[in-house]
C-alpha cells in the first residue's frame, strides 16, 4: 500500500539512515499511529523499519514496510506460473518529519532484504480511495498492472476493517453486525515487481 504523502522538506541523505528488521509490535504500532488504515495483519513475513543511523532503540523507528503473502486469488492473478512465490507489500508508512524521499529509500532497501529465490514476484496496490496513484512504485521500477475490480471498503472507529477473517471472507451483513460502515466501492492500482530470473523465464 502506498505511503501517505510526506510533508515537503530536504532530501534524505543515504549515509544518515539505515533499514533493519523490527518486531511485529513496533510495526503494528507504526501502522496504528501513522497509516490511514490504522490496522494491519497480525503476522508478517518481513517487517523492515527505517532508522536514523545513530538510533539504538526499536522505539526510534521512523517508518515501516510490512510484507505478507497475498490471498490465493490475488497471487494467481499476479503470477500464475508460481503463485506461491508472490509476496505482497501490505503496509508502507513513514513519519511526516522524515525527509521527502524517505519512503522510497525504505522501500528500496526493504526489497533488497527479501529472499529473491523464495519470492520471485512482489505485489502491491495504491488505493484510489485515498487518491493514491502509485508514484512511489513507478519511481522504484515496479510494473503497472492496471486497475482491480471495485471492492467495498469498510471503516469502524476510524480504522479500516478487512473482510478477511483467516480463511473466511465476511459478508456485507456480517460486517455491518461488527459495527463497520461501508464507505464505498473503490478500485486499486496494481503493481508488480519481478526479479531478473523471473523476468527472463517469462
Amino acid at each position: 500500500m502506498e505511503a501517505d504523502v510526506q510533508l515537503p522538506g530536504r532530501k534524505l541523505r543515504a549515509d544518515e539512515w539505515v533499514v533493519r528488521s523490527v518486531s511485529l509490535a513496533i510495526a503494528q504500532r507504526m501502522v496504528r499511529d501513522q497509516h490511514y488504515s490504522r490496522s494491519c495483519s497480525n503476522t508478517a513475513t518481513y517487517r523492515h523499519g527505517l532508522f536514523y543511523k545513530d538510533a539504538f532503540w526499536e522505539e526510534d523507528c521512523m517508518g515501516v514496510a510490512i510484507w505478507i503473502p497475498p490471498t490465493k486469488s490475488a497471487a494467481k492473478s499476479a503470477y500464475p506460473k508460481n503463485w506461491r512465490g508472490v509476496l505482497s507489500l501490505s503496509r508502507l508508512v513513514v513519519f511526516p518529519e522524515v525527509p521527502s524521499n524517505g519512503a522510497s529509500f525504505l522501500l528500496g532497501h526493504s526489497m533488497k532484504m527479501i529472499d529473491k529465490g523464495r519470492w520471485p514476484c512482489l505485489l502491491t496496490y495504491a488505493d484510489e480511495w485515498r487518491g493514491h496513484t502509485g508514484a512511489i512504485y513507478k519511481a522504484t521500477n515496479w510494473i503497472y498492472d492496471g486497475l482491480t475490480q471495485p471492492q467495498a471498503v469498510y471503516v469502524k472507529d476510524g480504522r479500516m476493517i478487512s473482510r478477511k477473517a483467516g480463511p473466511k471472507t465476511r459478508r456485507h451483513d456480517e460486517m455491518i453486525k461488527l459495527g463497520a460502515e461501508m464507505v464505498g466501492r473503490f478500485k486499486k492500482h496494481r503493481f508488480l515487481y519481478l526479479w531478473g530470473k523471473a523476468i527472463e523465464s517469462g
